[in-house]
């Protein structure tokens, strides 16, 4: 009788897949890049992904298998190096994109090779991102942009923007929307840094003066462009909130830090008390990041990503905030105030900075406050705010 093998499951096939990766190539010996790179040939990269553009085309779940697995190797994190492309930009061209895109971009994306940024808000629609008021024109088989926009996150060291552009104004406003991958080095483009209270340069303001834009760089179809940015701004959210970092790490530890270094007679019962709090809603948060990662299904985000997204915002800020006080007047002493663009975003050198800098939380991504809407219409089933524009063509929709 002849035995034959049993087929493997999928985890033991992404096993083997990481143990073969790191043999091959162990990280601490080898170029970040080269890695990262032989990381997505494997599809060790989003292994939800199509074969053949980062992924093997399985669930999600074994993710996390794999960020272990390669984080205790030392291994470099791609989404540390292109935050913005990596967790919002990426899953937008895998979705949207067409197979010469993805075929272009996603490799370089993730190996950090070419950094991307989100081109959304404007001076005049941050929270009401459908308002924007960029345009777009057909030119043959070019679109020219003109418009402005704004908090642009590494735009200084971008070489692809994701943006969206109005490109038919008399349409309603979620209507007439066009989703374009844009060269950030094209003539007409120009990036102005956004001195931040950290004294960081991370966001900026992006100009675009007649940017010609190849019609094959559209993402999706014409119209198309408010489902594209769902799909970026529900990753977005996941991506900011939806983390699930070992337990007792991440700003608790900070705080935690602090409480050690203090002198016994300043550990009161009631600052103890505090600090206890916030570390069980920190751990309440990593356990329900834990549960909607198990039950989110292969595809787009739904919004119960804005749950996650509108608690860990002010998670953080209450945990920085009582880091700071228990500091006493050290708290007070920032440091190195000299203004820098970093390379990567969100590096907090300090409690200080990582203080400053937790203000945004509440802001990027999208407010808290529109995070409580989605969640009450989309989650709850809420009767929505009253929206006059909804039915009006953008062009006939009063602005300032």
């Amino acid at each position: 009788m002849t035995v034959t093998d049993e087929p493997r499951t999928e985890e033991q096939q992404v096993a083997d897949l990481v143990d073969d990766l790191l043999a091959s190539f162990p990280p601490k010996q080898t170029d970040p890049e080269t890695f990262l790179g032989e990381q997505f040939d494997r599809g060790l990269a989003w292994v939800h992904f199509p074969v053949g553009h980062g992924g093997l085309d399985l669930s999600p779940k074994h993710q996390k298998f794999i960020n272990e697995r390669l984080s205790a190797a030392g291994a470099p994190n791609s989404a540390h190096r292109n935050p913005i492309g990596h967790g919002m930009c990426g899953p937008t061209v895998v979705v949207w994109g067409s197979e010469e895109q993805k075929s272009r971009y996603l490799r370089p994306l993730f190996t950090g090779e070419e950094v991307w940024c989100q081109l959304f808000s404007e001076p005049g629609s941050g929270s009401d991102f459908a308002g924007l008021a960029a345009k777009g024109v057909r030119d043959g088989d070019e679109w020219i942009a003109n418009g402005q926009k704004v908090w642009t996150t590494l735009a200084h060291i971008a070489r692809w923007g994701l943006l969206v552009v109005r490109t038919d104004p008399e349409a309603v406003k979620h209507a007439g929307l066009t989703a374009f991958v844009v060269d950030m080095q094209a003539p007409g483009v120009e990036v102005r840094p956004l001195r931040q209270m950290t004294g960081d340069a991370e966001f900026n303001e992006v100009y675009f003066t007649d940017v010609r834009i190849p019609d094959k760089e559209m993402l999706g179809r014409p119209g198309d462009g408010w489902r594209v940015s769902l799909t970026t701004l529900m990753n977005e959210r996941v991506s900011i909130g939806g983390t699930i970092p070992p337990r007792g790490s991440g700003v608790i530890a900070q705080l935690v830090k602090v409480w050690n270094s203090l002198p016994e007679s300043e550990r009161t019962a009631v600052a103890r008390d505090e600090v206890m709090r916030l570390w069980s809603r920190a751990e309440v948060l990593r356990l329900t990041n834990i549960r909607a990662s198990a039950a989110r299904k292969k595809g787009d985000p739904g919004p119960e990503g804005s749950i996650s997204k509108a608690a860990s915002a002010i998670l953080n800020q209450d945990v920085l905030s009582y880091a700071v006080d228990l500091s006493g007047a050290n708290g007070m002493l920032y440091g190195d105030y000299t203004m820098h663009a970093p390379r990567y975003a969100s590096d907090s050198n300090s409690l200080q900075q990582a203080f400053l800098r937790s203000r945004a939380n509440t802001i990027e991504g999208g407010t808290t406050e529109v995070m409580y809407n989605i969640l009450g219409e989309r989650v709850l089933g809420l009767p929505g705010d009253v929206r006059v524009d909804r039915d009006v063509p953008w062009s006939q929709v009063p602005r300032n």
